[in-house]
């Protein structure tokens, strides 16, 4: 693994500068850095929300800490509250956005817990009733067009 540490903009009007930490070869770092596509629901300086792009069911959302971190033994304690504070903001707005039963939080550490990207992340799912919850290697991919869609409707409802 590589890791850098660069400068991001916070925001349009150039107002601030982050120090983020990122690992050059992982999925989750190339969408905080916009060189991968994502649905991006909400960010700020430290966490950012995006939906799946192999989602359970349409809102399916991940959150996570914009630095890179493996996992829950690796993330500094202030930053997984904040992962969890846009964990439960999020859950609100999923659950409204696709009117479904419950959500599930779920987060994975480590390969045999079944983490396959490793970059601490929390799945926000919406849930419906009598549903089967299947491993996340068997989902598919779902056009970006409806994950944009879904990311606008969650927007809405944060």
């Amino acid at each position: 693994m590589k890791w850098h540490s660069y400068k991001l903009i916070a925001n349009s009007n150039n107002a601030g500068v982050v120090d983020l930490v990122f690992d050059e070869s992982c999925i989750f770092c190339k969408i905080v850095r916009r060189r991968a596509p994502a649905s991006i629901i909400y960010e700020n300086e430290s966490v950012m929300a995006f939906l799946d792009i192999r989602p359970l069911n349409l809102g399916h959302t991940l959150v996570i800490p914009k630095d890179h971190y493996v996992d829950i033994f690796d993330i500094p304690e202030n930053l997984l509250s904040e992962v969890h504070i846009l964990s439960k903001k999020n859950s609100l707005a999923v659950k409204k956005a696709t009117c479904s039963d419950g959500i599930s939080i779920i987060q994975q550490n480590g390969k045999s817990a079944g983490q396959d990207i490793f970059h601490f992340h929390v799945h926000v799912i919406p849930r419906f009733e009598r549903q089967h919850m299947p491993q996340f290697s068997e989902l598919k991919e779902v056009e970006r067009g409806k994950l944009d869609d879904m990311a606008a409707k969650i927007r809405q409802e944060l």
